[in-house]
């Protein structure tokens, strides 16, 4: 395996974990309204549970809104009930043809609380990084013993694969400063 199979495959890996965080963190929730929040929410379709998403067209029509319309209007009660079971602690408003659901304003512990848990999202993100930092560097390493790969090779493996787990570790950081001012703006 040569070095660059290694740092490409170490950026590939890098890259899965910076991406499950940004998917992660579209649904903690802010004073603002987002699509996103929804889109984890399941709802028991024919006895299937089916996204939102699937069923339903969801718009932001207000910074503090979301209005959710089902393409059929005989599944209005199963989303409320399936909005109402999840963790959102908001209680949608029923008009008969679509759901309303209006975000209200976070307290300040509320925003701490969802601050400190987007710190403790991004910092697992890290350690995710960090594992694949040590174990492409075992990778480099027994390729190091096999003999496919020089002694320069193996040092300069690890090095890439330090500045790519670097360069990710900043987008991380990049992400989580958004999101935590995203949270505490009022």
């Amino acid at each position: 395996m040569s070095t660059q199979a290694i740092v490409k495959d170490t950026r590939d890996k890098l890259e899965k974990a910076l991406h499950h965080l940004q998917e992660v963190l579209k649904s903690v929730r802010t004073s603002r309204a987002s699509a996103a929040l929804v889109d984890g929410i399941r709802v028991d379709y024919y006895g299937t549970p089916t996204p939102i998403s699937q069923m339903a067209s969801i718009t932001v029509p207000e910074p503090r809104q979301i209005v959710i319309k089902p393409f059929d209007a005989s599944i209005l009660k199963e989303l409320e009930r399936a909005i109402l079971k999840s963790d959102l602690g908001i209680t949608p408003q029923n008009d008969g043809k679509l759901l309303r659901l209006t975000m209200p304003a976070l307290s300040q512990d509320q925003r701490k609380k969802y601050a400190a848990k987007v710190k403790e999202i991004a910092e697992e993100t890290r350690v995710a990084m960090r594992n694949v930092r040590r174990d492409q560097n075992k990778v480099a390493e027994s390729a190091h013993k096999g003999g496919t790969l020089t002694e320069d090779d193996h040092k300069r493996a690890q090095d890439e694969i330090q500045k790519a787990l670097k360069e990710y570790e900043d987008k991380v950081t990049g992400l989580l400063e958004r999101k935590t001012a995203e949270i505490m703006e009022v």
